[in-house]
């Protein structure tokens, strides 16, 4: 395998279920940028979210892609590219989710800000180790383009609202899901795909030479865009049916471990 690229999801691929790195993924990753391969973590974080959550990697990366491939940061969090929405269309967003009663909130690179107090404001806080801010009215408060949406709901009502909120906003918002309660709304060329495509050119690597690794609906872009696109064990059983080979779990280092096996198993170094 011809790889001088490597890019994974965060929650629920590359972290385990308690949300850390394991020893051993580090070590393989770390193996991996010793032989000149270039580790790009792609989440749906902002990027103040996705930094308290890789520290051990941080050193060895090349970039980082936030919010679905709506920015591209160095390590030292220099902006190296961004898509945003504009404010007429996140106020049509906010608007969308208003009239339906479903919680939405947007961000900073290192808060959020969100609608209503209720256990969804609450539980993304814990998840993402960001402060939020209640605003009220999100079409009152966005007064500049914003990098992304995102509503949260019932795993069935965020499926019926994906489909009503594609249709009405095809070809001017990309629209998806990281975990099955949530309904992302990104800039319409923001994908994690679109991000790496960015990141080949600008790093010099092809996307043939990209092995990527996820397990949601925000990750399928990405998957079908690299050489090589690998799903975690426990991905969603509708992205797994797309075909892709699949890894171990999440939280059984399935990154890694494909990673050591099919790309470090060569390497004098990696153990037995």
């Amino acid at each position: 395998m011809s790889i001088r690229a490597i890019a994974f999801d965060l929650d629920d691929t590359l972290l385990r279920s308690d949300g850390t790195i394991s020893p051993y993924t580090v070590d393989v990753l770390g193996r991996a940028a010793a032989r000149g391969i270039r580790i790009i973590p792609a989440s749906g974080r902002t990027i103040g979210s996705m930094m308290k959550a890789v520290p051990p990697i941080l050193s060895i990366a090349s970039c980082l892609a936030s919010c679905n491939g709506s920015e591209v940061w160095s390590p030292d969090r220099t902006l190296m590219m961004q898509e945003l929405l504009p404010v007429s269309l996140a106020h049509e967003v906010a608007a969308f989710a208003a009239e339906r009663g479903v919680y939405c909130q947007t961000y900073a690179p290192d808060r959020f800000f969100y609608t209503v107090e209720n256990e969804w404001a609450a539980s993304y806080a814990r998840l993402s180790s960001l402060e939020g801010e209640c605003v009220g009215d999100l079409t009152a408060f966005i007064k500049a383009p914003v990098t992304k949406l995102l509503m949260m709901d019932e795993p069935e009502r965020v499926a019926a609202l994906l489909k009503e909120a594609s249709a009405l906003f095809q070809g001017r918002a990309s629209l998806t899901c990281s975990k099955p309660y949530f309904l992302e709304c990104n800039p319409i060329r923001a994908t994690k795909a679109n991000a790496l495509s960015w990141c080949a050119g600008h790093f010099g690597f092809s996307m043939d030479e990209l092995l990527a690794f996820g397990d949601s609906l925000n990750d399928v872009s990405m998957l079908q865009a690299a050489g090589t696109g690998v799903c975690v064990a426990n991905a969603r059983e509708d992205v797994k049916a797309m075909g892709f080979p699949v890894c171990r779990a999440n939280d059984e280092d399935g990154v890694a471990r494909y990673i050591d096996e099919h790309i470090l198993q060569h390497d004098p170094e990696v153990s037995a």
